[in-house]
């Protein structure tokens, strides 16, 4: 039980210090910021943006969202090596965050995979 007890508040505690450092790993650029606000585009349990279903993106605005995606892919490969954890959790502790953060009016994908407006 005690073993338990530590272990569990050793993963507590990467989790903490992962979220208190993971910050937006990108400056969203205008024109992602101005598709957050339409819903176009929001934040994704994933950690990376997504295209809201039904909305219309132009092709500039998929180039730079790919752009940030990549940026993102590879700042959380390179915290998950320092932290000695998966990319996917980095991603997923930096999405709380992220998510967590959204203005309101923007549309985020949470954990089941739905589209909800903030």
């Amino acid at each position: 039980m005690k073993r338990f007890f530590i272990g569990a508040v050793a993963v507590g505690l990467l989790a903490m210090a992962l979220v208190v450092t993971t910050t937006p790993v990108t400056a969203a650029s205008a024109i992602v910021e101005q598709a957050k606000s339409e819903c176009i585009v929001g934040e994704q349990a994933d950690g990376y943006l997504g295209f809201v279903p039904g909305a219309n993106a132009s092709s500039a605005l998929r180039r730079e969202v790919r752009d940030i995606n990549q940026q993102r892919k590879s700042a959380y490969a390179n915290l998950a090596r320092k932290n000695g954890v998966s990319v996917e959790v980095t991603a997923a502790l930096t999405a709380e965050k992220l998510i967590r953060q959204a203005r309101s009016g923007h549309c985020v994908r949470n954990q089941n995979g739905n589209w909800v407006e903030v």
